[in-house]
């Protein structure tokens, strides 16, 4: 039986990891981690999903929690995810990190803690996506700078960093194929007289509405043709599934840092 924690519990996220480890054969959740100032603190964690009474406790921190656990997947904050990831040092379990938005500093933290357990840190926990991100490699090698690229990403009102994990991992796969820096190379807005756009850039663009649980669209552009390859997420199960398969694998690898590239065999 692999003893689970999850961290960002009472998130949109953390919701559907929950929901659906439950169905999972030899996984247990014995833990449910949130910020400090939760309104959630105390309370069963199966109430708040709408699973039924648990016997799981909202807490803040992995020492409150009564059994040790096998794994920890973690859809919270950056500051979060790092602060916990500290709190593990001296007692280092495996962990699935599907939070964006971090610092150089705070991924340099990650690879550390990675040395010393495994890790699978991916903005992306959907099959789709992560397939997605093999075959924009492959075209990217073929088209070169004879098609301009450019990456589109949609997400609901409350996300809070810009532009999304995924398409920043699109960015950087499209720039190494491509042979760029993305920091000089990635173009995130326009206005106004610009000019002409330049053979070498890859333009990253956000749009923020409603409830859109995610879309990306990346945009090779030539001279009389263009192609378009998209990825729509209708709910988050996509992400929480892939966030399982990750916890289920991460347990049963060496000290490192993997993504679901290594998850899913792609590599």
């Amino acid at each position: 039986m692999l003893n689970l924690i999850v961290s960002g519990a009472s998130g949109r996220m953390g919701n559907r990891i929950i929901a659906l480890a439950g169905d999972i054969e030899n996984l247990k959740l014995i833990g449910a981690l949130e910020r400090k100032d939760s309104a959630d603190l105390g309370k069963d964690i199966g109430s708040i999903t709408g699973i039924g009474e648990t016997g799981v406790r909202v807490t803040d921190s992995v020492g409150a929690i009564p059994e040790k656990g096998d794994v920890l997947v973690d859809f919270s904050s950056p500051s979060a995810t790092i602060a916990c990831l500290k709190s593990l040092a001296n007692e280092p379990i495996p962990v699935v990190i599907g939070t964006t938005g971090f610092s150089k500093d705070e991924i340099e933290y990650i690879k550390l803690y990675a040395q010393n357990t495994p890790c699978v840190f991916a903005p992306n926990m959907s099959v789709g996506i992560n397939l997605l991100l093999r075959i924009l490699m492959d075209i990217a090698k073929v088209t070169g700078d004879d098609y301009d690229v450019e990456i589109i990403e949609a997400h609901h009102r409350l996300k809070k960093d810009a532009p999304s994990g995924t398409a920043m991992k699109m960015a950087q796969v499209l720039a190494s194929a491509l042979g760029r820096d993305l920091e000089e190379s990635a173009v995130y807005a326009r206005h106004g007289l610009i000019g002409e756009r330049t053979n070498r850039e890859i333009g990253i663009q956000t749009i923020r509405a409603g409830d859109i649980v995610g879309e990306h669209t990346v945009l090779f552009g030539g001279l009389g043709e263009r192609i378009e390859i998209t990825h729509k997420a209708s709910s988050r199960d996509t992400f929480a599934r892939g966030a399982i398969k990750a916890a289920l694998w991460v347990h049963k690898q060496t000290p490192g840092l993997y993504d679901m590239q290594d998850v899913l065999g792609l590599k």
